[in-house]
Parts: C-alpha cells; sequence; structure tokens
C-alpha cells in the first residue's frame, strides 16, 4: 500500500482508522501556506478536519491564494 501522508510536495488531508476498534487519526500539510498538523481521538480529529476546511486547503481556494 502507498504511503498517503500529506506532505508538502502532496498536500491534502487524511482522515483515517489503524483496525476497526482503533481511535480515528487525521493529519494534514496546507499547500498555500506549509502548516501541518495531526491529530488522534473522535473530537479532535472533527475539530482538525473543522480547522483545516476554515482555514486552509478550501478556504485558500476561495480566497484566490491570499489566506
Amino acid at each position: 500500500m502507498s504511503d498517503l501522508t500529506p506532505t508538502h510536495d502532496f498536500p491534502g488531508i487524511r482522515i483515517g482508522l489503524h483496525s476497526r476498534n482503533a481511535e480515528p487519526f487525521a493529519d494534514y500539510a496546507c499547500g498555500g501556506c506549509g502548516a501541518t498538523n495531526q491529530a488522534t481521538g473522535k473530537d479532535d480529529v472533527i475539530a482538525l478536519v473543522q480547522h483545516y476546511t476554515d482555514n486552509h486547503g478550501p478556504a485558500h481556494r476561495r480566497n484566490g491564494g491570499n489566506q
């Protein structure tokens, strides 16, 4: 299986589970500003996804890359 970890060369967000009973995890690398972050656990993953959506990947595209 290929490594799907987001990097500055391949930015984006990854969300997953290592196994059915494991805690969810997420991480991102933003291509617009270079920010990175990671989270483990349901509430932290939800917060990370919201933060990424509001401030990074999609937000940079909405604002013409000027955020």
